[in-house]
């Protein structure tokens, strides 16, 4: 009798940025996701509020999603380190490096694409083309705007930041942006008036809250100010067609991002700059 032999088996990516991303629950135990295939977002909050654990819940749906090319801007190194060999670029604490980076996203990426959309007749990218979406996270965006550097090294990383956010969203570049308070000395107002999504964890007033969701919404009772300080993960998450929505983020522990990085690792091969 013949031995049947099953094939070996292939690597599978199991997600898609076109598809939702999960980042937690709401108040009434609803599954909360996020669609970042044409949307940037806006990350702020104080220190141990829950930013990093958002950071990673979005950077693991990039890792495990075959149609996406990670690139990590990570000013402490070792927010988003465990998955530099899942990135196609990784950037620490280098101003040079990080001008380096948005340069190229620039000119390589973003504007060579929309010369291809142009001539191909099309005004940005879909989900059947084929092509992957660009994730650009950027942790402690501070520390490139207006702490190390010079001054015209910290201007042209905002200008260029800000063009990846204003025109990089059809071309396939999505940008999110985190900084522990988004005040006008860090970002400028219009580069913060640009993202879909916003996203505050606790906040130490009402001014720092509609810092990152917009004028006036605590003032309607939607203040991250008034979040538990203990209540790690708590936030409101505001999207570009409603009201901020309370979310419990989820989290992952750093074993489960040891093992999902070495997972993607597996299933994506190290790249380099295309």
């Amino acid at each position: 009798m013949a031995t049947l032999t099953m094939p070996p088996a292939v690597p599978v990516f199991p997600l898609s940025m076109f598809g939702p991303v999960h980042v937690g629950m709401d108040e009434y135990a609803d599954q909360v996701h996020v669609n970042l295939a044409e949307k940037n977002m806006l990350v702020g909050g104080e220190p141990g509020g829950g930013k990093s654990a958002a950071l990673n819940l979005i950077t693991a749906h990039g890792a495990l999603s075959g149609d996406c090319r990670l690139v990590l801007v990570d000013g402490k190194q070792v927010e988003l380190g465990m998955w530099r060999d899942c990135a196609t670029e990784f950037v620490g604490p280098s101003i040079t490096d990080a001008l380096g980076c948005a340069r190229w996203l620039q000119a390589d990426i973003m504007n060579k694409r929309y010369d291809e959309l142009l001539a191909a007749g099309l005004r940005k990218v879909t989900c059947g083309m084929g092509w992957d979406i660009y994730l650009v996270i950027i942790d402690e965006y501070a520390y490139f705007s207006a702490t190390v550097g010079t001054k015209t090294q910290q201007g042209e990383y905002a200008a260029l930041t800000r063009d990846l956010v204003a025109r990089g969203r059809a071309a396939g570049v999505i940008v999110l942006l985190a900084t522990q308070r988004p005040s006008h000395q860090v970002i400028d107002p219009s580069l913060r008036d640009l993202f879909a999504y916003r996203w505050a964890f606790r906040s130490t007033t009402d001014s720092s809250s509609d810092t990152i969701l917009g004028h006036g919404w605590a003032g309607q009772g939607y203040s991250a100010a008034t979040i538990d300080p203990l209540a790690r993960g708590v936030s409101w998450l505001l999207s570009e067609t409603g009201v901020p929505r309370r979310v419990k983020t989820a989290y992952l522990t750093d074993d489960h991002i040891k093992h999902l990085a070495a997972y993607a690792a597996q299933l994506r091969r190290k790249e380099a700059r295309p």
